[in-house]
């Protein structure tokens, strides 16, 4: 199978600092992935590399042709809800953003485009919502609205750092079942940063646990027979979650 991208021998710094180092992961189309690990992992800036956005200090990423630059990754980074009510922008008109990557020189929008948005937000579940202002939408619709401007370019594959931070447990939980059905009925590639093992062994295929580098990367079947992970978690916080994994998801 060919991988979606491959990250060899990476290294990452915020100036002299280090951040991380020998990351070495493949992944590969349809695979739905939770980032997790403690505060200062390395989590977002593993995420900004992967985007681009933050340059090796050492080693590489190397893309499939169909994800190389940024017109088939949708992202959603933290801390993307708009509180103020006063932001004038429609619905619509945030998730038409979400088309500009691909827009050659034009930067105004046109029929196609906004069936493209109509789409989207119908198949998110949020048609209703098109000509309301952004600033006025619940925390949920927020984000179900900005994962639309990820999704509108048909991406291959999704970035989303911390997406239900802000969210009480039931919203979060549809917000998780909608991204597992992208992933099950699309085929989209999902890469989701998390501080919550919990969700993301309900949800996810697979665990990619940080500490500044590699602890674990694999299934949650491995991860839960694994003994070295029960050493570095210890049993009973390996079984508890491997618990509520197995309960969740069979």
């Amino acid at each position: 199978m060919t991988h979606l991208f491959v990250v060899d021998n990476l290294a990452l710094n915020y100036g002299r600092h280090e951040v991380m180092s020998s990351i070495t992961f493949a992944v590969e189309p349809g695979d739905y992935i939770g980032v997790a690990g403690p505060n200062g992992s390395g989590k977002t800036s593993l995420i900004k590399a992967i985007l681009g956005l933050l340059p090796p200090a050492a080693g590489n990423i190397t893309y499939d042709p169909s994800i190389a630059g940024s017109r088939s990754v949708g992202y959603l980074p933290q801390k993307a809800i708009q509180s103020d009510t006063l932001f004038p922008a429609k619905v619509k008109e945030v998730v038409a953003m979400g088309l500009l990557a691909h827009k050659r020189g034009a930067r105004f929008f046109n029929a196609s485009d906004y069936e493209k948005v109509e789409a989207v937000l119908s198949k998110l579940g949020v048609a209703e919502l098109a000509d309301k202002k952004i600033g006025s939408l619940s925390g949920g619709q927020q984000q179900r609205v900005l994962l639309a401007r990820a999704m509108v370019s048909s991406p291959r594959l999704l970035v989303l750092d911390e997406p239900t931070s802000a969210l009480d447990p039931k919203i979060r939980e549809e917000f998780y079942e909608l991204l597992g059905q992208l992933n099950e009925q699309d085929g989209v590639t999902i890469l989701l940063v998390s501080h919550d093992m919990a969700s993301i062994g309900k949800y996810t295929k697979k665990l990619l646990y940080l500490d500044r580098q590699i602890v674990f990367y694999g299934s949650y079947d491995e991860f839960c027979v694994s003994g070295e992970m029960g050493a570095y978690f210890g049993p009973l916080s390996q079984h508890q979650f491997c618990w509520r994994h197995s309960h969740d998801v069979h």
